[in-house]
């Protein structure tokens, strides 16, 4: 018998707000048991990421950052040993730079589930798209709203000088892993990621993840106001610029080519359509 798959109603596919629904997965990674917790199909969000200057970033819209610090903050409190939750390639989208392809996302609560290569590896071979859910769960995260109603107030309040800050973010066999090592350090990185707001004069805004939380930490989450706009137009150059090519080229070469045209398809809204230079 097939498996039907029930996409989400179009408004709880937006939604990212306190007991939104989760698929629930049981798996054997790399001989343990792992509880696999993924987002529904139908989610209206996208993220996408890349490595630049030594640290690996996280990219989205606002939203997406609102409904990644919500799943951090679940996973600080409903967290059993052995839980990982999984952004499958259905919400990970090309980067909205050059149009390279990104890597799924794996957050990990290290203070009592072990995340190796061996797990990254046999996560990235059964990615939980692939199996009909075993349950759903209410994603319960109480307190993340007043949390990011006042985030400086939260963080004196909620400040741990005993909590050293030794979560990082890293690639693992081509799966973004956030390892966070205490829940209070989860919970940080939640509203770090959820305060974020790219409607100002920049267009974008930015929150290091990781020991030292500076810049020197392996990870960011930085989100972009036309972050969708973008990706389409990076596709759209990437294309353009491989239709031009003679001959294949390579990644560090290609990617200036594309920033260009990237650029000129901005400016000239009219060339994205149709005609070619």
């Amino acid at each position: 018998m097939r498996t039907v798959r029930r996409r989400q109603r179009p408004g709880a596919a937006r939604a990212a707000v306190d007991g939104m629904k989760l698929h629930r997965r049981s798996m054997v990674l790399a001989g343990r048991p792992r509880t696999v917790v993924t987002l529904r199909p139908g989610t209206a969000v996208r993220f996408s990421t890349n490595l630049f200057h030594g640290t690996w970033h996280v990219l989205s819209d606002r939203h997406g950052a609102r409904l990644l610090g919500r799943l951090l903050w679940g996973l600080s409190y409903q967290s059993r040993p052995g839980t990982v939750v999984v952004i499958d390639r259905e919400f990970v989208t090309t980067t909205p730079f050059d149009g390279d392809p990104a890597d799924p996302i794996v957050l990990v609560p290290a203070w009592d589930t072990p995340f190796t290569v061996r797990h990254a590896r046999a996560l990235k071979a059964r990615l939980p798209r692939a199996s009909a859910p075993d349950g759903t769960v209410r994603w319960r995260t109480h307190g993340l709203d007043a949390a990011l109603a006042d985030p400086r107030a939260w963080f004196r309040k909620h400040d741990d000088p005993d909590d050293p800050l030794r979560g990082r973010v890293e690639n693992l066999n081509g799966l973004v892993v956030l390892r966070v090592h205490t829940p209070h350090e989860m919970r940080e990185w939640a509203v770090l990621s959820g305060m974020l707001d790219p409607h100002n004069r920049y267009g974008m805004d930015y929150s290091y993840l990781g020991e030292g939380m500076c810049f020197y930490a392996s990870g960011e989450v930085q989100v972009f106001r036309d972050f969708h706009r973008d990706v389409s137009v990076a596709r759209r150059a990437r294309a353009d610029v491989v239709a031009r090519l003679a001959e294949p080229v390579a990644p560090a070469d290609l990617r200036p080519l594309v920033w260009d045209r990237a650029d000129l398809l901005k400016r000239r809204p009219d060339r994205a359509v149709g005609t070619r230079t």
